[in-house]
């Protein structure tokens, strides 16, 4: 009998809503171990995973309890001097490629996912000592505004309207991010996190990323938010502070239904979030040189 071929984006799939029907998905806590600061999962080589990798490795690593932010593949330990603990059981990371082949006489390019089986580092042993060194704590930001931060949201070139109307929201009408005085929320990483989530609206707008237009159902509107989600989690973390999210429990349910109805949904949200984290940071760096001419 021939085995069931190891279907990734199932088990990807799985794995997140595992983990939100447990009440604690991968992004509300995107940071290793519990000591340890928030943080992007590495690879071997320092470069920082993307999209839908970043929500599978931190999934793991909250479930285990790891520290570390770095991956590697048996044979990229083994490289490095070091060996996987006896044991130790591998975490599914995502590929996504491109192959050429010849349809009717003419090449056609086509996209395959594969996948690796990666280790955390702390289940490898012997490695150079800098691969063990573990992020930085979360910044406690107190409970006024931060000027950095404030800096760094006015580059985006969104604008923000505050009132002291209890409600945080993208007008796509007016292209306005609204939000409540910074004074009226429980900390300012709760501020921050919610404007993030909002900007993520107004970055993922049909007329800049392209993919949130007026929904047209439910559906639309969870992966929408789930999008917003995983976006607003990613700046959070580029920006050193704990992401931390009171979502409803309908936010919860939509998102719950979007996965199990698709199991490409996952990818696609993660997808846009990274376009829309990647679109952030080009406006940050066209601020910075702006700024130094």
């Amino acid at each position: 009998m021939a085995k069931a071929r190891f279907d990734i984006k199932q088990h990807v799939t799985d794995t997140i809503i595992k983990q939100i029907e447990a009440g604690t998905p991968p992004w509300r806590k995107p940071w290793t171990g519990d000591m340890a600061g928030a943080s992007f999962p590495l690879r071997h080589n320092g470069e920082k995973y993307q999209g839908v990798n970043v929500l599978m490795l931190w999934a793991t690593a909250m479930m285990q309890g790891y520290q570390s932010a770095r991956w590697m593949t048996f044979k990229q330990a083994l490289e490095l001097g070091g060996c996987v603990k006896k044991g130790a059981k591998s975490t599914k990371s995502v590929y996504y490629g491109t192959y050429e082949k010849e349809v009717d006489g003419e090449a056609e390019t086509v996209r395959v996912v594969k996948y690796f089986s990666v280790f955390n580092v702390d289940q490898i042993e012997g490695l150079p000592e800098e691969y063990y060194i573990r992020p930085e704590p979360p910044r406690d930001l107190g409970t006024e505004a931060n000027p950095e931060l404030d800096s760094f949201f006015d580059a985006i070139g969104a604008e923000i309207v505050t009132s002291d109307k209890p409600q945080a929201y993208y007008d796509p009408k007016n292209d306005q991010v609204h939000m409540p005085p910074v004074a009226t929320f429980y900390d300012a990483a709760g501020y921050y996190c919610t404007l993030s989530h909002e900007i993520g609206h107004y970055v993922l707008a049909d007329h800049r990323i392209g993919t949130q237009k007026k929904f047209a159902n439910r559906a639309e509107y969870s992966m929408g938010e789930l999008e917003a989600e995983i976006f607003s989690a990613f700046l959070a973390v580029h920006l050193g502070f704990e992401p931390h999210f009171d979502q409803t429990a309908a936010y919860v349910e939509g998102w719950l239904k979007a996965l199990k109805d698709d199991k490409n949904a996952i990818f696609k949200a993660a997808a846009q979030a990274q376009k829309a984290f990647d679109y952030v940071l080009d406006k940050q760096n066209v601020a910075a040189v702006s700024e130094a001419a």
